[in-house]
């Protein structure tokens, strides 16, 4: 009888360790589980706010590509454009008047001969053989395109280049009465050239006397200080590559409704 009590006792002492062992494991079971919650709620809020950021760098992305796409298939159709102009037909019976920066027109082949008068360094003093030459020719429309050599030449005095700006009009308008007369502003320079000549700097000043001279010579004033985009210039940060006289052209073309 004894030992079988002693035997219970011991059965039922097994069970309530086991029922012990059993509760501390589902306690470490339960607690475990809670952290593992816990910590998975905040990597999934962290992934969550890094796939955020990965989505909207990437459509970021996707619409400033999308943007140039569409800037470069503009400058195509407009490349297209220029290209298909015959533009020597357009400008036959006018002449462009001016410096190297006008030249270029027949150096790059984009003009006739006939419909540019310009010389390299040339200044508002220094036109009487031009003015001849265009008196010949008598064209219908006289683009005129000074100013960049005169700023160095006047040396920021820009009532000097007013007043020798101002005689070459009157003279043109003595001897060709019938003849159209625009003016184009001066072009900007880049920074680099402003460094070596700083009498740029007044290039601003110069194109706002030009254009009071033509309100009161009611002469059309072309503005073009936002024609040329860095990309268009040659090293010197004066002059322009081939690709730009087209647009130079179509602004000019546009004004005298050529």
């Amino acid at each position: 009888m004894m030992k079988k009590k002693k035997h219970k006792v011991a059965k039922y002492c097994c069970i309530a360790v086991g029922v012990l062992i059993l509760g501390i494991l589902i306690a470490e079971g339960i607690s475990s589980l809670s952290r593992g919650k816990v910590d998975t709620s905040e990597g999934l809020k962290i992934i969550k706010q890094a796939k955020k950021a990965d989505v909207t760098a990437i459509e970021n992305k996707i619409e400033k590509l999308e943007e140039k796409d569409k800037a470069d298939n503009k400058e195509k159709d407009k490349e297209d454009e220029d290209t298909d102009r015959n533009y020597k037909a357009i400008f036959a019976n006018a002449v462009i008047m001016g410096d190297s920066i006008s030249e270029a027109f027949t150096e790059y082949d984009i003009l006739n001969a006939s419909s540019v008068i310009a010389k390299i360094g040339v200044e508002l003093d220094e036109l009487d053989d031009q003015v001849a030459k265009v008196e010949k020719l008598n064209p219908q429309v006289i683009f005129l395109s000074y100013g960049m050599n005169d700023i160095i030449a006047t040396n920021g005095n820009t009532d000097e280049f007013v007043k020798q700006y101002d005689a070459l009009l009157k003279e043109l308008q003595k001897k060709l009465p019938d003849t159209k007369l625009f003016v184009n502003s001066i072009f900007p320079v880049q920074d680099q050239e402003i460094e070596r000549q700083p009498v740029y700097e007044k290039l601003a000043d110069y194109n706002e006397v030009l254009r009071e001279l033509c309100d009161k010579r009611q002469i059309a004033y072309i503005d073009n200080t936002d024609l040329a985009s860095d990309s268009d210039y040659e090293e010197d940060g004066v002059h322009f590559k081939a690709e730009f006289y087209p647009y130079w052209l179509n602004r000019m073309a546009e004004v005298a409704a050529l």
